[in-house]
């Protein structure tokens, strides 16, 4: 097995891990139907829409991988809305690119990334990008030519889950 192939699968399997981490399966040994204790009866299953970066919306400097990792897990249909400010004399440009393959996320590779929101997109309430594929998906910012991936950290992968109903 190829060390590319290793890191992929170590990838892959630790963001399904810390994904699964996160999710209450309501199953098993647990005390959600002992007398007194807190019912979840109006948990929602609904898609939501997460603000990347939350109230840092989407800017340089910030850990975009480190945000991920701490609110995931995400499902389908989860809606991400990137905010960022539109160019200007005092604002850096920002843009957001879906890249193809692990490899191109850990390298900042954008030659075969897909533009999906331009530097004038993220402005107002910013650009939506619905989670519809059962794959990792690998966002970064392309601006200054993956510098602001590089070095600014703007940079994350998803993988979103199906939504189980109990």
């Amino acid at each position: 097995m190829g060390r590319f192939t290793l890191v992929l699968m170590l990838t892959y399997a630790s963001l399904l891990g810390v994904s699964l981490a996160n999710k209450d399966w309501g199953f098993g040994f647990n005390n959600t139907n002992w007398p007194g204790s807190h019912q979840r009866h109006n948990q929602t299953h609904a898609p939501k829409k997460i603000i990347v970066g939350g109230s840092q919306n989407w800017h340089f400097g910030f850990n975009y991988t480190d945000w991920s990792l701490k609110n995931a897990p995400f499902y389908f249909n989860d809606t991400l809305v990137f905010k960022y400010d539109p160019p200007s004399n005092t604002t850096f440009p920002h843009s957001v690119y879906l890249l193809p393959n692990l490899r191109s996320f850990l390298n900042c590779d954008l030659k075969r990334a897909k533009m999906i929101a331009n530097p004038t997109q993220g402005g107002g309430k910013g650009f939506e990008f619905v989670l519809k594929k059962r794959k990792p998906h690998y966002f970064a910012c392309g601006e200054k030519d993956g510098f602001h991936c590089k070095v600014g950290l703007m940079k994350f992968a998803v993988v979103p889950l199906l939504r189980w109903r109990y």
